[in-house]
């Protein structure tokens, strides 16, 4: 299932489109500058910003479990600042800044660009690949 809706550029970093691939998991933002950036519904879930979400992880020092399946249910513009999403477990507090999604978009690729160290080995013996 595909749901998009496409606004004017209302404000600095109004997305362009937003297309929700729930078969998929994935929120696609395209931004002004033609930036395309896609968000795994799990990944949005884990960052949620709410209240219940931050007392959580102050007092486990981690954040809400999510499972890889869970989906977007519902997604919601606050007016010209967001996006409020509501997920298949029931949570729906959060709001997400177009500056916040921008961020966790970076992150990610932040993440994936990070080099994973890797084992030395001995001379003769054949590199780990």
């Amino acid at each position: 299932m595909k749901q998009e809706s496409s606004s004017p550029a209302t404000a600095p970093g109004f997305p362009q489109s937003i297309v929700d691939h729930r078969s998929s998991g994935v929120l696609e933002l395209t931004w002004q500058d033609h930036t395309v950036d896609r968000l795994p519904h799990a990944l949005l879930r884990f960052a949620c910003r709410c209240g219940g979400c931050e007392q959580q992880r102050r007092q486990s020092g981690r954040g809400t479990e999510v499972s890889s399946d869970l989906r977007l249910e519902d997604i919601r513009l606050v007016g010209d600042k967001g996006l409020n999403l509501i997920f298949t477990d029931g949570h729906g507090r959060g709001i997400y800044p177009w500056a916040y999604l921008q961020e966790i978009a970076r992150e990610q690729v932040d993440a994936r660009e990070t080099p994973v160290p890797r084992e030395r080995t001995r001379p003769g013996e054949p590199a780990l690949d």
